[in-house]
């Protein structure tokens, strides 16, 4: 199954004017359902579009991936943020999913959607439902899909509404319990996603544009794994240490930015999360040995 581009499936949208607060909404929220009994199955691979949220209700034989843990189930509401990859594998052709896509600004006058706990890096952002649970989620959804058809002045309020609902019952409930990845070497899913998310914040392209993620703690609880276990993972399989990794992906970053853009040190320094420029300056001059003021002197015209 392909990602959904929120934007992209919506410009083409041939509708009457808005006002311009429901305008904005327009382009910060959608919902969609699948319904699938072919012979072939349909998969997901990771939703990893940097701005949105996603609430899937799922019905049908699956196994999803999550950083170096799966989870087998039949029927289940799974929450996913924009910095956590995970796919899923469906395990029979008939199947039904549900999905609502939202930006973060889409809850600007609510409490900040990432606080929620279902939300949060470490989480286990599944919860195994019955079939009355599914049914009640499934009513959520369907109200969903009817709401946002309507020529309605505050449907999206209603809308908000109704994602803070799954919400709220989805932390009444218990998560799923998560195992470990045998199907494959689960540090090599570590790897592979620890580089996806370190890769997914560069090119730095605006002096407006920051690194979120500079250190080994802040990988591990994307990943909801230790901070040693992921330590030992990259080091098992690539020779070095997640600082080491971290280091050198900023290194290539800041030669490259030292290179070519005509933004001042300090600038530079901010983007790559440095919270003052002699933290900078110590930190390429240590890996460099020159300081960033002379490597990029050096640099040919």
């Amino acid at each position: 199954m392909r990602d959904i581009d929120l934007h992209e499936d919506l410009k083409d949208d041939e509708r009457v004017w808005m006002p311009g607060e429901i305008g904005k909404d327009v382009q910060r929220f959608n919902v969609f359902c699948v319904k699938h009994d072919r012979d072939e199955e349909f998969n997901c691979k990771p939703f990893n579009r940097k701005a949105l949220y996603k609430i899937s209700l799922l019905k049908g034989k699956t196994k999803l991936y999550y950083a170096d843990k799966t989870v087998d189930f039949d029927c289940a509401l799974l929450f996913t943020n924009p910095n956590i990859p995970y796919s899923w594998e469906h395990l029979e052709s008939e199947q039904v999913a549900y999905f609502c896509v939202f930006t973060e600004d889409f809850f600007d006058q609510f409490m900040p959607i990432k606080d929620y706990p279902v939300f949060k890096p470490g989480n286990v952002p599944l919860f195994h439902l019955n079939k009355e649970q599914f049914g009640a989620f499934e009513d959520i959804f369907k109200l969903m899909l009817s709401e946002i058809t309507l020529e309605f002045s505050y449907k999206y309020d209603s809308l908000r509404a109704m994602v803070l609902q799954l919400i709220f019952a989805a932390l009444k409930m218990e998560p799923a319990t998560f195992q470990p990845y045998k199907d494959s070497n689960g540090s090599q899913r570590i790897v592979s996603i620890f580089t996806e998310l370190l890769e997914r914040q560069f090119p730095i392209e605006s002096t407006i544009q920051r690194m979120e993620l500079r250190h080994p703690t802040e990988f591990a609880n994307q990943l909801s794994v230790h901070v040693n276990h992921l330590n030992h993972a990259l080091k098992a399989v690539t020779g070095k240490t997640t600082s080491q990794l971290i280091a050198a992906r900023i290194m290539q970053e800041s030669k490259s930015l030292l290179a070519h853009t005509d933004w001042n040190i300090s600038e530079i320094a901010w983007s790559l999360g440095f919270d003052d420029l002699p933290h900078f300056i110590n930190f390429f001059k240590k890996n460099q040995h020159l300081t960033p003021k002379l490597y990029r002197k050096n640099q040919p015209v």
